[in-house]
């Protein structure tokens, strides 16, 4: 994520949370906050190259259904994963100049060994698409490269699906946060996957990815 992500950040967090962060804290965590460190999903454009060239200004413009949209994300999703796709024809994102846009983010705050999920948001016209695992995995990929032995979250007591997410990449729950949430007193369940830079850890969270990599390429075919 960058600074000028976050008005596209902020129109996904109001449709998201019931109390949204404000602009200055997206601002100071990345521009003034060493421990913070943001990450977003976007479409990608079908200009540029495979090897990192901006895209000109003369780009084709972004699929427009979803299955093209999809197609053309795989592959680079894939990469960022670790693991082979089938599926071509991914452009690189320029780093200056129009980009694709945000479809969702995470956050994590580094606590010495200790990762700190944040936050982690898809916009509603592109959930249930597998954009949030892809959020989860990248972000626990993120704690891992910072040299996290942990990562923990909180989530809503009421929000079964984002539990069982945590739950299939090994979140246990580890305490109830009575009257968490200021918006509704609504308590939170802390939740925390432990070793992961252990063995046992990183073979599951291999074989979630391949997963997740086969179920998009499967959307994309749909």
């Amino acid at each position: 994520m960058a600074v000028r992500d976050i008005p596209e950040v902020e129109a996904i967090e109001r449709q998201s949370f019931s109390s949204p962060w404000t602009r200055r804290a997206y601002e100071y965590d990345l521009v003034e906050n060493p421990l913070a460190h943001y990450i977003v999903v976007r479409c990608r454009s079908d200009g540029g190259t495979e090897s990192g060239e901006p895209a000109s200004q003369s780009s084709s413009p972004l699929p427009r259904t979803w299955r093209e949209r999809l197609a053309s994300m795989v592959t680079a999703l894939a990469h960022a994963l670790g693991v082979g796709a089938s599926v071509e024809g991914v452009a690189a994102v320029p780093n200056e100049g129009p980009r694709p846009p945000v479809l969702g983010f995470a956050g994590l705050w580094m606590a010495v060994q200790e990762a700190h999920l944040v936050t982690l948001a898809v916009d509603p016209a592109w959930r249930r698409r597998g954009l949030g695992e892809l959020l989860l995995v990248s972000a626990i990929d993120l704690a891992s490269a910072l040299h996290a032995t942990s990562v923990y979250l909180e989530v809503r007591v009421s929000n079964l699906a984002a539990k069982r997410l945590y739950e299939k990449y090994g979140f246990v729950v580890s305490r109830i946060r009575k009257g968490y949430y200021s918006d509704n007193g609504e308590d939170a369940l802390e939740m925390v996957a432990d070793a992961i830079d252990g063995a046992q850890f990183q073979a599951r969270l291999q074989r979630l990815k391949k997963m997740l990599v086969e179920k998009l390429e499967e959307r994309a075919e749909e």
